[in-house]
């Protein structure tokens, strides 16, 4: 086993029994419902929590806040003074300043821990693709792989990093501030739904449709496209779907996954995993996200 450890914010979205398995330590992401304090991730308030008070309060926009530098200090000390080396993945510098703020945390340890062995990475993703990666970096440790080496391997298949989604309204994402190349080109007035794609750190429109059956049809097109035209064995690439508050429409879009993967010459009998996609995401997706992340396969040799 490598000598390092793996880090990420809590933007990964991944299960907690994933989390406990593999050794990873999550630093946690904060959600405001509406007004009042910032309650702490899986801490304070759970996502099937979250989830119910968005479905149950429409209208009301939630907010988030990253970990605070004092929150990575306080994991970075503990490393240092250990002598143990990490390996940190952040959520898109595009989308939250997570990454900027274990960068400061970083520079701060240095002062006292000059020589500590912390590598910082700016995954240029979010949800289950950061979730991906990050399992990703846990193979790379697991085959032995140096700290360092480890890092080239993850900067190798971060530009492979896709997510293809739709979501229920676009009026978290305006609210957010997280509308970006999306402006001017959806309209939740007249009913018109998004198709997302997430790449390069951020997201791009992907196509457009007036109901829920259509924007999934092609969020399936546009992913199969892109497995089509960027591997030719299931062994070259992971995925995992993603979704909010429907688990059974997310079994639906599993099946068709399963299908596409199927006729594309890609399968192979690996279960396509499903997860929770966590409130730090939905506070911008709103509850009915729906999507699969796809990623290249580090090199472990």
């Amino acid at each position: 086993m490598g000598d390092f450890r793996v880090i990420t914010d809590g933007s990964g979205d991944l299960p907690a029994e994933v989390i406990k398995a593999r050794g990873i330590q999550v630093i946690n992401f904060f959600v405001m419902l509406g007004s009042g304090d910032y309650l702490e991730q899986n801490v304070d308030i759970g996502d099937d929590e979250f989830y119910e008070w968005m479905v149950t309060h429409p209208g009301v926009y939630p907010k988030s806040s990253t970990p605070s530098t004092q929150d990575y200090l306080r994991a970075f000390t503990e490393l240092a003074k250990a002598g143990e080396k990490a390996i940190v993945l952040c959520i898109t510098e595009k989308f939250s300043n997570s990454y900027q703020t274990a960068k400061i945390a970083l520079d701060l340890l240095r002062e006292d821990y000059p020589d500590a062995e912390i590598e910082i990475v700016n995954t240029m993703v979010n949800t289950v693709l950061q979730g991906l990666m990050v399992l990703e970096a846990c193979n790379l440790r697991d085959a032995g792989l140096s700290l360092a080496e480890a890092a080239a391997r993850l900067y190798e298949i971060r530009p492979t990093g896709r997510i293809f989604f739709t979501i229920g309204s676009i009026d978290y994402l305006s609210h957010g501030g997280r509308i970006g190349k999306l402006a001017g080109k959806v309209s939740s007035a007249l009913g018109i739904r998004p198709v997302i794609t997430l790449k390069e750190g951020e997201i791009f429109l992907g196509g457009v449709g007036r109901g829920r059956a259509k924007t999934i049809e092609k969020t399936l097109a546009n992913a199969r496209k892109y497995l089509s035209e960027s591997f030719t064995s299931r062994e070259q690439f992971e995925l995992c779907i993603g979704y909010g508050y429907d688990y059974n429409e997310a079994v639906e879009f599993r099946a068709r996954l399963e299908s596409l993967l199927e006729e594309l010459g890609l399968g192979g009998g690996e279960e396509i995993h499903i997860t929770h996609i966590s409130s730090v995401i939905a506070v911008h997706t709103g509850p009915y996200p729906l999507g699969v992340g796809i990623l290249a396969r580090a090199r472990l040799d």
